[in-house]
């Protein structure tokens, strides 16, 4: 299988660079993939397609403003703060990779006495291991959220994306790029699904950089998946079992919920609540747990694509999208969404 097999075109103009308002007014396709068929809906239109035998799983992971740019060295420079990698350390991209060496002590005002980060080693892919500084007497999520900036993806063109580049129901930092899925939600669209009685349910998967790789191999089987944390405590899980045991459909809310549950039941027997997953889902794999999902529409040649082609099949995304194109949905993060029933 092909990177190719992946690919489609896409105007430009249906590049979605701020989300509508509100957010449930986005279109909604709704795909049957049991015999193929394709219908035309608003998001707002999502309870008359629940029932109370339906289980919602929705990421709760918040971006971080983990972008910060500064003068350092005469130069200007940037810290990406893309994961923790221990107590008071941080695994983050730099720009210009060559000021960052090892026992590098960092300010990012350069009239400051302070250091903010002292450079501890070099991780892969020119990444960066550092500490931050106990003189700040301050969390590292606090720091960012003084003097960083929201990461875009980017496509995503203008600066007003970034104040909205957030699901309403975040509440655990730890992503650099959104759930977008979720996107569309508002909280009284939630209020109304909660009135129904369907299951909502929140795991954490915190979405790191690689998001934003695309994928450099023709062959898709030699991709390799960037690492991501994700954690589902026990009671939440215990529910879920539960639930499945009763027959519900269980809905992935995005591909990030989705790859956060099929990674907790790789092995079906012994699920685990928390882990490092690099689960690349593409066709041929068997869903362990997910029965439907809401998701957008995805970059070419994406394992997001190739996530969802898995679920519906290849041929049926190929034609969702098609439409999609001649009818003008709106793509990507704040684009339009589908629902995969």
């Amino acid at each position: 299988m092909n990177l190719i097999d992946f690919d489609y075109v896409l105007p430009k103009e249906l590049i979605a660079q701020v989300p509508l308002e509100p957010r449930d007014s986005s279109r909604m396709m709704v795909l049957n993939r049991a015999d193929g068929t394709l219908g035309h809906y608003h998001f707002s239109d999502l309870p008359q397609f629940l029932t109370s035998n339906d289980v919602l799983i929705f990421n709760q992971s918040k971006v971080i403003p983990a972008r910060i740019t500064f003068t350092f060295g005469g130069k200007e420079c940037e810290l990406f703060f893309l994961r923790v990698s221990g107590e008071n350390e941080w695994e983050v991209m730099v720009r210009p990779g060559k000021l960052f060496r090892e026992g590098c002590r960092v300010t990012i005002d350069e009239n400051a006495s302070v250091e903010v980060v002292r450079v501890m080693s070099e991780a892969e892919h020119g990444h960066r291991i550092v500490k931050v500084s106990d003189a700040l007497k301050r969390d590292t999520f606090d720091l960012l959220d003084d003097i960083g900036t929201i990461p875009l993806p980017p496509y995503i063109e203008t600066a007003e994306g970034a104040n909205l580049y957030q699901t309403v129901y975040a509440s655990v930092p730890g992503s650099v790029a959104a759930p977008t899925a979720g996107f569309h939600f508002t909280q009284r669209l939630l209020d109304e699904i909660a009135a129904m009685h369907v299951q909502t349910e929140y795991v954490t998967l915190h979405v790191g950089a690689g998001t934003f790789l695309p994928v450099m191999v023709d062959k898709i089987t030699d991709h390799v998946m960037h690492h991501e944390y994700y954690t589902i405590e026990p009671e939440v899980l215990s529910r879920l079992i539960e639930a499945k045991k009763a027959g519900k459909r269980i809905i992935g809310v995005g591909t990030t919920a989705c790859r956060a549950i099929e990674s907790c039941f790789k092995d079906v027997d012994h699920p685990m609540t928390e882990g490092s997953t690099n689960l690349f889902i593409y066709p041929g794999y068997t869903f362990k747990f997910i029965d439907s999902l809401i998701t957008n529409f995805h970059l070419p040649k994406s394992t997001l694509l190739m996530l969802v082609s898995t679920l519906a099949g290849m041929d049926v995304i190929r034609k969702a999208y098609s439409e999609a194109v001649a009818e003008k949905y709106r793509f990507f993060s704040f684009g339009d969404g589908m629902f995969i029933i």
